[in-house]
């Protein structure tokens, strides 16, 4: 799977899916803001039909939508493209990631966070540098480059571990 579908896929997933629990019992159609209902639109023929817990995670994804300004919508829009566009076992494969990450310690999920900001933050050159030269290493050299990482992130001190002066 090509890598730079990877990040704005999971994006778009952890739009749609994001983490919502219904307060009611019931999330009726009719308890919607004229906002989610202008949003939800679409389906709204299905709505009965939906099961709750995916009725909350559609409110829950048109409340963010609303609060949204044009540009972050135009960005979500095309990473939703995007996501549409993979085939089916791309998708599968990237749910699976999710899956994976979501049931990580806290730790492992915050040092990960932290190294792609730390990635993000490159200049676009040098991320498709370390690209291009992680793409020619052997699976072998690519497991011994996360070993390593890994061990560098566990010998550096956290701010919680340093010691009161």
């Amino acid at each position: 799977m090509k890598a730079k579908y990877l990040l704005p896929a999971i994006a778009t997933l952890l739009l749609i899916s994001g983490i919502a629990t219904a307060q009611d019992d019931e999330v009726n159609w009719n308890s919607l803001t004229e906002a989610q209902q202008q949003v939800l639109g679409p389906i709204a023929e299905n709505w009965d039909s939906l099961p709750l817990e995916r009725r909350a995670r559609l409110v829950e994804g048109a409340k963010r939508w609303s609060e949204m300004d044009a540009e972050d919508r135009t960005a979500a829009r095309e990473r939703f493209q995007t996501w549409q566009r993979l085939g089916d076992n791309e998708r599968d494969a990237i749910r699976d990631r999710y899956n994976q990450f979501q049931r990580l310690p806290p730790r492992e999920k915050a040092r990960i966070r932290s190294n792609f900001r730390n990635f993000r933050d490159l200049s676009a050159d040098r991320r498709q540098q370390l690209r291009d030269r992680y793409r020619n290493m052997t699976p072998d050299q690519r497991q011994k480059v996360r070993d390593r990482l890994r061990r560098r992130q566990q010998v550096r001190p956290r701010p919680t571990d340093v010691p009161p002066r």
